[in-house]
């Protein structure tokens, strides 16, 4: 997607250890006209799917999601990273490491929102390892719901996350894939797509 290309090389800085800060526009402060364009080509993307929910993880993915959800006509369902008073019954769990933030989450959703036949496309603004994807995927496979496709806006194509999850046989649409970028020079590649 050109116009999200283009607004990463304009604002996007590139920090030490494979850290691409996008928190201008994509995740912190939120521009509302380019989040429009990332959920009218999510649904460009899976035009013939009966999706029934969109899937994410809190809380990047939250905006995201919904604006795209606005496209599908569908509920946002979120992962939730830690546990509250108001979360009743019993839960889906599992357990994603995240890349950017160094640690490990326990996350869940109330069996309630996820159901036998839902058909589900996940949604999340990165994709690194692919620990917070394949835990999403666990969860709506434990559910006995189907994984529609997976959304990503920003897709770090030099670490496995895509790479692992497309040999699965996951459906895999990434807006942006970065091939590299450099701390010191501040320049990001992007991979050529089809």
């Amino acid at each position: 997607m050109k116009l999200l290309e283009d607004r990463i090389r304009k604002d996007g800085v590139v920090k030490e250890g494979d850290v691409l800060k996008v928190d201008s526009f994509l995740n912190h402060q939120i521009d509302i006209g380019l989040y429009e364009e990332i959920g009218k080509e999510f649904r460009k993307l899976f035009p013939d799917e009966d999706i029934t929910k969109i899937l994410t993880i809190e809380a990047s993915g939250i905006g995201i999601a919904c604006i795209t959800a606005r496209y599908f006509n569908v509920p946002v369902v979120f992962a939730k990273k830690t546990a509250t008073v108001n979360i009743d019954g019993e839960v889906y769990s599992t357990r994603i490491d995240s890349f950017t933030h160094k640690r490990t989450y326990d996350v869940i959703v109330s069996k309630r929102f996820i159901n036998e036949g839902d058909n589900i496309l996940i949604i999340d603004d990165f994709l690194a390892n692919g620990c917070a994807v394949s835990g999403l995927i666990e969860m709506v496979q434990s559910a006995g719901a189907k994984v529609a496709g997976v959304g990503i806006v920003i897709e770090k194509g030099q670490q496995s996350g895509g790479r692992l999850l497309r040999e699965r046989g996951i459906h895999v649409e990434s807006l942006a894939i970065i091939e590299s970028m450099d701390a010191g020079t501040g320049e990001i590649i992007f991979r050529e797509q089809q």
